[in-house]
């Protein structure tokens, strides 16, 4: 990927390599099959490599450190296999490129198995290595090779990855290395997976192996729409009056994203984001409808009505978002799906979601389409009224503060409106923000603006992928803001070592209610739906009693924190601490003691009813 104005502005801070920098090592020759395998890794051009150390893969783990001399890739020490996997996803989220990660055999693939799916939901490229065996059973040791060792270990992820081997040479270990390179960078991206035999990485090299020239094996360029696709298109849209953009997972590039403002002011088309999938589209802009949600709010969905084209760019469950959008009229305008997803729909997890009935399939990355669209929507609409004729932008004014005395406690809509003061020239980069975040008050001008959510709707994931964010934009003059609730935390709260250790610049931002909130609102819908007490809806939900010490949770990984944070005058000296913290290089948690409620109705799935929680 290329980022021309992101990378430019220096950040003194501690080397990276200059961490867990090993000593010569007396004998760096090429000698063991698992020096080969680290070569072939250096040659696929990944920088880290994230880890939890197993004695699978003790072999490969000894020529990163002792033949590679730790460098390209440098290894990242976790805590936990799950950090593995959500630190690779956030790298992922900034970079649109895949990190390393490796896991130890079974027991360690089990725990990173979560994470996996989060980043196959999200379709995010990440390089995932791991080990069994010996597979020869007569190689292992007593116990515990057996009980790690899998005769089909790729069984276990299989479901949510696009491709997974189990080499049985070395010959055979590069063409899979290569080919899950490969297939991980092609549209639509996600998780591959090589397992590499415990046994094979500890042999000796019998001569010296010839490695294939990774160049010769990268994926091909983004699918394309047909010519006549192009034509049919393009036709349609000049001839709407009033056609409207939903802009799904897009590209991270500054040129993919210039290329949509002039797309969508070409037309005159009205667009519509989500905060599924992060920035897509300036919010700012004139074109752009009511503010982004996790789902269409019925102002947005009022306006897709009211459309006669709907052109949908990789949208996540478009056909979901069509029988929602129905529930208030019938949807009688032309639909458009622009997307190549269903390439690597399976029947697993249904994470395809809505089949959606369409009146134009374009088979292509959503980007891709823009780009052959442009020259011939610019041409046609050459000195013609632009769509939307005599209908002023939707009004986005912000709704005023619930309190401008701020001698109160913090509720969901002040976390939003302190980090718009708190901006302030700077760039942020949203590594994830939270279900209550009202996003009326908090605009997105650049595609790294906002990363959006890890795709599979797993906890604990907010930490890792904060890290990885904070890793890819080290030194970027960014700084990486995650937002996530107290719950998200917990089941992640150990990565906080990893960023310390290596000085990884991320401010996390716990929005702490105290609860699994998500799931009060929900138990609050059923009781009240069932004429029960709704009062009894915190019972095996709230997380109280005794409450959680998170400063004391992150200062004891050698992590900087503030908190708790209760009352909402406090909030902006502490983050002005938090965020110069993060400015010099190094990692910061505030907890934030929140209001129980959210800033925008949340979907309860009981007969298409939406709450807050504030009043339940």
């Amino acid at each position: 990927m290329n980022f021309p104005n992101i990378f430019n502005a220096p950040v003194t801070m501690k080397k990276l390599e200059d961490i867990e920098k090993p000593e010569p090592s007396g004998n760096a020759r090429m000698e063991w099959v698992s020096d080969a395998i680290a070569e072939m890794l250096r040659k696929l051009d990944l920088k880290y490599i994230a880890m939890n150390p197993g004695a699978s893969y003790r072999g490969f783990h000894d020529s990163l450190v002792n033949y590679l001399g730790n460098r390209d890739p440098q290894m990242l020490l976790c805590l936990h296999e799950d950090h593995v996997v959500a630190i690779a996803h956030g790298y992922a989220r900034v970079t649109d490129e895949p990190m390393g990660a490796i896991v130890h055999s079974n027991v360690g693939l089990m725990h990173g198995l979560m994470q996996v799916f989060n980043a196959w939901c999200g379709r995010m490229p990440i390089f995932l290595m791991g080990a069994t065996g010996p597979v020869d059973a007569a190689e292992r040791r007593p116990w515990v090779d057996w009980v790690h060792t899998a005769q089909d270990q790729g069984a276990l992820l299989r479901n949510f990855t696009k491709w997974d081997d189990k080499p049985a040479s070395v010959a055979a270990t590069f063409e899979s290395m290569l080919r899950a390179n490969q297939i991980c960078r092609t549209a639509p991206r996600g998780p591959t997976y090589v397992c590499i035999d415990a046994g094979i990485q500890e042999n000796r090299l019998e001569k010296e192996p010839v490695l294939p020239d990774p160049a010769r094996y990268q994926p091909g360029p983004a699918p394309a729409p047909a010519a006549e696709t192009v034509a049919e298109l393009t036709e349609m849209l000049v001839r709407a009056e009033r056609p409207i953009l939903l802009m799904g997972r897009m590209s991270r590039s500054q040129e993919d994203w210039d290329r949509r403002v002039r797309f969508a002011e070409a037309l005159g088309a009205r667009v519509l984001t989500d905060l599924r999938v992060g920035a897509a589209f300036p919010t700012d802009h004139p074109l752009h409808g009511p503010s982004p949600l996790s789902h269409y709010p019925p102002e947005s969905r009022a306006l897709i009505r009211r459309a006669d084209v709907v052109v949908a760019f990789d949208c996540i469950d478009i056909g979901g978002a069509i029988k929602l959008i129905e529930t208030d009229g019938k949807l009688t305008g032309k639909i458009v799906n622009c997307s190549v997803d269903s390439y690597i729909h399976n029947g697993w997890s249904m994470d395809h979601q809505v089949l959606p009935a369409v009146d134009l399939r374009v088979l292509a990355e959503p980007d891709a389409v823009i780009r052959a669209l442009l020259p011939s929507i610019e041409q046609a609409m050459a000195g013609k009224e632009k769509k939307w004729a005599g209908e002023p932008p939707v009004d986005r004014t912000p709704k005023p503060p619930e309190d401008s005395n701020l001698d109160r406690p913090i509720t969901a809509r002040d976390v939003s409106r302190f980090f718009v003061e708190a901006r302030d020239g700077r760039k942020f980069t949203l590594v994830r923000v939270g279900l209550g975040w009202a996003s009326d008050l908090y605009e997105f001008h650049e595609p790294l603006d906002y990363l959006g959510y890890d795709g599979g709707g797993g906890l604990g994931s907010g930490p890792g992928m904060a890290i990885g964010a904070g890793l890819a934009l080290r030194g970027s003059g960014r700084i990486p803001i995650t937002l996530i609730g107290d719950g998200d935390f917990m089941q992640g709260a150990t990565s906080l070592w990893t960023a310390a250790h290596y000085r990884i610049p991320a401010l996390i931002v716990v929005v702490n209610n105290r609860s699994n909130f998500n799931d009060e609102i929900h138990q609050a819908v059923v009781a009240r739906d069932r004429d029960r007490n709704v009062d009894n809806k915190w019972i095996g939900m709230r997380i109280d009693d005794p409450p959680l010490d998170l400063t004391a949770i992150a200062k004891g990984q050698g992590v900087e924190a503030s908190g708790p944070i209760t009352r909402a005058d406090q909030v902006a000296d502490a983050l002005d601490r938090a965020i110069r913290t993060v400015e010099a290089g190094e990692p910061y948690l505030m907890d934030l003691h929140v209001v129980p409620g959210y800033a925008a109705p949340l979907l309860t799935r009981a007969g298409g009813g939406e709450s807050t929680g504030a009043d339940d």
